[in-house]
């Protein structure tokens, strides 16, 4: 399996305020990813990334690339295994980030550590 990064992003600070409900909506998807052995990291290593990117919007809309505007917050990451770059794609679009005004996911390749 290879390992991806979820990178959260909003289009502002002010955007990140989620209620007690919507935090323990992502621990649950947080945990279902962990339930099938497919969470890698939390959020605390850096990473070196491979070439490819998606970036999953809201109504499971994915573009190619990681071209987000420089305005966007980044509002955390978490590394997970999956087969593929879809595959990975189709578990954020599984995460609340959505319900947040202007969130969205990108999703890289991470590079294989020796």
């Amino acid at each position: 399996m290879k390992e991806f990064a979820l990178i959260f992003r909003l289009k502002d600070i002010s955007d990140f305020r989620p209620s007690p409900e919507q935090m323990q909506e992502r621990m649950d998807w947080l945990a279902g990813i962990a339930s099938q052995n497919k969470l890698a990291d939390k959020g605390n290593t850096l990473l070196p990334f491979a070439g490819s990117a998606k970036t999953v919007k809201p109504n499971n809309v994915v573009t190619e690339g990681a071209y987000t505007e420089i305005k966007d917050f980044i509002s955390g990451y978490l590394v997970i295994k999956a087969n593929t770059i879809d595959e990975a794609v189709e578990i954020a679009k599984g995460n609340p980030i959505f319900e947040q005004v202007g969130g969205n996911i990108e999703v890289r390749e991470v590079l294989k550590r020796n």
